[in-house]
């Protein structure tokens, strides 16, 4: 195997102030007293997973799991003193998103706020970027 030359530039670059990034994902206080209460009750378990997957009439749908370690490819966001873990492939379909959980007399259940998504099914339960 022959080494090949690399020819690198360097330019001066004037001094860029570095903006704040946004969090991947965010959590209402609802989300995270909700997260807590459920993770209290499985100490074995350090926070939850969120993925999406190919299911529905519109194409995707988030699914919540149970996470006992910190997948090598899953980004981990941190609020209030609770994990959440995005899954590798649902990490750019979640960025700007605001996790909720919304309880009333039919359903308790969480919602997600996503800014990206362009259409969704008549149910709710699926949609497409």
């Amino acid at each position: 195997m022959s080494a090949s030359l690399v020819r690198a530039t360097i330019r001066a670059v004037s001094k860029r102030k570095l903006q704040p990034t946004r969090a991947a994902l965010t959590l209402t206080p609802s989300a995270v007293s909700k997260v807590k209460l459920l993770l209290a009750e499985k100490p074995d378990h350090i926070g939850l997973k969120v993925g999406v997957r190919t299911r529905g009439c519109n194409g995707l749908s988030y699914y919540l799991e149970y996470a006992k370690c910190k997948g090598a490819s899953d980004e981990e966001v941190v609020q209030d003193g609770v994990r959440v873990f995005i899954e590798k492939k649902a990490q750019l379909t979640l960025l700007g998103t605001e996790m909720d959980y919304v309880e009333d007399k039919l359903s308790s259940e969480f919602i997600f706020n996503n800014p990206n998504i362009k259409g969704t099914c008549g149910c709710g339960e699926s949609f497409n970027i």
